[in-house]
């Protein structure tokens, strides 16, 4: 049997109609291939592949294919394990010998293998470790703090002295090609290894031999310490429009550099972070997990909804005799909660987006304020009209007590619950990042389950106010 087309023509497919089926016969001929072990025929298509489609395959093959796959440790496939899930990752490891992953973990990077260590067991890394080539270098990774700028960088770069010529550094790069993987620019380095600019490889295409490095050399860089947090790594490279990062030590020397592959990983993973955080799950939820996993992470966060309804129950509770004088309020009090949570969220999720990108800070809160007062003051007035044209359109289909008061007691507690949402939606993600506390936090659950309270408590002093006078 010869290998389907759309092995052969490199394509795992993507996006269209006939993807899951064109792909399932892939899966079935690359299973049939491990089952045959015809390791060099396989082996010559996937390096044809990106590590991404080599993920993908991973993930459809039975498990026990998958694992004969991983043992054979070709060049794609170990870099294709580096983006695989924690748990997948562990499960193709679980019956490996400590020998064989010490074979896999020597064929990545320091920091991949950094990476894949920190999902095995901690009695079977203490075992793997010590016998790893890369040991001093992945040691020193870890330790540097979990979500670091040291945790993250690779310490493969190049750098070229000041004082050359863009001749001596094309010459010194091929006669070094063998040890340079990919090459997104060259930094530029003073007498003490600390770099003063770089060269981007259109200058060393471009620029004739014998031009000088320090008149080629751009100095617009911005370079991060190893203890950088990996999110404010993402954030300066996306302001500042840059592809590396440069990670210098405390004297601003050269020590490594954050490679356009790891940025996009670290933008990737903090996105995915938020939004789980912002709808009230764990950081480390997996769409694969167990139910007890699926119970454990979700359970205290759906308590946490529970505590916030059943304190909004209690408050309208608390206002039942004026419920019983004119039981139509009660209709309006899913209106307003509604619409708190609402105005709430997008007020939150905008302040998030800001903090995250670096366009907001804590000494923007005044104006950011200012503004969201100004919006919701707009939205709540057009919230509210649209409230009373539906409270006249219904008070002239029914028999309705004192309509102007309720007209009047529904607008203005309409505008009033949207104002005091925004406010809250747009302060509390900016003091929370005050606080060093991770502003995704404020969305979701928090956001919506504190708005429905204070919804409910505008809603009936506003009733108290001006419907009972």
């Amino acid at each position: 049997m010869n290998i389907p087309p759309n092995i052969d023509g490199l394509r795992w497919r993507h996006g269209d109609g006939d993807a899951a089926e064109a792909n399932q016969a892939v899966v079935d001929e690359v299973s049939r291939l491990i089952k045959a072990k015809e390791r060099g025929r396989l082996r010559a298509v996937l390096n044809r592949w990106s590590p991404t489609d080599v993920v993908e395959l991973f993930v459809a093959l039975p498990l026990k294919r998958a694992r004969k796959l991983f043992e054979w440790r070709d060049r794609e496939t170990v870099k294709a394990v580096v983006l695989l899930n924690p748990e997948l990752r562990a499960a193709l490891l679980k019956d490996a010998s400590i020998a064989r992953i010490v074979k896999v973990l020597d064929k990545m990077e320091p920091e991949q293998a950094l990476q894949a260590l920190d999902d095995l067991p901690e009695d079977v890394a203490q075992q793997v470790l010590p016998r790893l080539r890369a040991r001093a270098a992945i040691e020193e990774l870890r330790a540097h703090g979990e979500d670091s700028a040291g945790s993250i960088m690779s310490r493969k770069f190049v750098a070229v002295p000041v004082d050359w010529t863009i001749g001596m550094v094309t010459a010194e790069i091929r006669a070094n090609a063998q040890l340079i993987e990919k090459l997104y620019g060259v930094s530029v380095v003073d007498a003490e290894r600390r770099p003063v600019g770089y060269l981007k490889l259109r200058d060393l295409l471009l620029l004739p031999k014998e031009a000088s490095v320090r008149e080629a050399m751009h100095t617009d860089f911005i370079a991060v310490t190893p203890d950088t947090d990996q999110e404010e790594v993402a954030r300066l490279a996306d302001r500042y429009e840059l592809n590396v990062m440069p990670v210098v030590d405390a004297d601003g020397q050269l020590v490594g550099r954050i490679t356009p592959d790891r940025l996009r990983q670290v933008i990737r993973d903090e996105a995915e972070e938020d939004i789980k955080i912002m709808a009230g799950l764990a950081t480390d939820t997996q769409h694969d997990e167990s139910v007890r996993r699926i119970v454990r992470g979700r359970a205290p966060w759906l308590l946490v909804g529970l505590v916030g309804a059943s304190l909004s129950g209690v408050i309208v509770g608390a206002y039942e005799e004026q419920l019983a004088q004119a039981a139509i309020l009660a209709s309006f009090i899913p209106i307003v909660m509604s619409t708190a949570g609402n105005a709430g969220i997008q007020a939150s999720t905008v302040a998030v987006q800001g903090l995250a990108t670096g366009t907001l800070t804590f000494a923007d809160l005044g104006w950011r304020l200012g503004k969201e007062l100004l919006g919701g003051l707009a939205n709540g007035a057009i919230a509210a009209i649209a409230l009373v044209l539906f409270v006249l359109l219904v008070s002239q289909l029914g028999d309705i007590e004192a309509p102007l008061r309720l007209v009047v007691t529904a607008g203005l507690a309409e505008m009033t619950v949207v104002v005091a949402a925004v406010t809250v939606g747009a302060t509390v993600p900016v003091v929370l990042d005050r606080l060093g506390i991770d502003p995704a936090m404020a969305t979701g659950v928090f956001i919506t389950t504190g708005n429905d309270i204070l919804a409910v408590v505008i809603f009936f002093v506003t009733v108290t106010l001006f419907y009972f006078v």
